[in-house]
């Protein structure tokens, strides 16, 4: 006579409930191949590889863990940057260039000759006054260059009232104003080729001195 064969991860003698061979088992049991993961299921697929993370600042996927940005959105935006005051970049370069040929054409007037650093030094004062107050306005130099040229000029001419007021026993602004003309022919018949190297001078510190402003 041939016994019944128990079904499987029964142990033999032991009785089938209701009939049910495996009612015995006890559920979640671990299958005999131990991977515990076996008895789970796997979740629905969602596309989004960063589905399972918070949400990171400015809109990046944060890693696990990490707590969300505090106030959220976008940072502030910087300010934007003030525009160029030109006009009053201008206003700086002509009070120079008035005050740099008044030091030149006094300089000039009481040493009785022309030099060449002083003439460096008003083309410089009036660049970098232009682009200081008025910014890196590409206009700046050239027009700071210009203004430079007639600080030289007019200040050749104070000197030159100034050496002939002793002259003429007048005073030099009484030259200046009164004999303008008279001056500019003066200046015309003494200058020469050093005479324009100086004004050359000025209008190149004057570029200068805007960029370095």
């Amino acid at each position: 006579m041939s016994q019944p064969v128990p079904p499987p991860d029964q142990q033999p003698g032991s009785q089938p409930v209701d009939g049910n061979p495996y009612a015995a088992q006890q559920p979640g049991a671990q299958p005999g191949d131990g991977n515990p993961y076996a008895g789970q299921q796997p979740g629905a697929p969602t596309g989004n590889p960063f589905a399972g993370q918070q949400a990171g600042a400015y809109g990046q996927p944060g890693q696990p863990g990490q707590p969300a940005p505090a106030f959220g959105g976008a940072p502030f935006a910087p300010p934007a940057p003030p525009r160029d005051k030109v006009a009053l970049g201008l206003v700086a370069a002509v009070v120079a260039a008035l005050v740099g040929a008044f030091l030149y054409g006094v300089i000039a007037g009481a040493i009785e000759r022309e030099v060449g650093y002083i003439a460096i030094g008003v083309g410089f004062l009036v660049g970098f006054a232009a682009s200081k107050v008025g910014g890196r306005n590409p206009i700046l130099p050239v027009v700071s260059a210009v203004l430079s040229v007639g600080a030289v000029y007019l200040g050749q001419l104070i000197g030159i009232s100034i050496i002939l007021s002793d002259l003429v026993h007048q005073s030099a602004s009484t030259l200046f104003i009164d004999h303008f003309d008279a001056l500019t022919k003066a200046w015309s018949e003494g200058s020469d080729f050093m005479t324009y190297v100086f004004l050359l001078l000025g209008a190149m510190a004057a570029f200068g001195g805007a960029k370095k402003a």
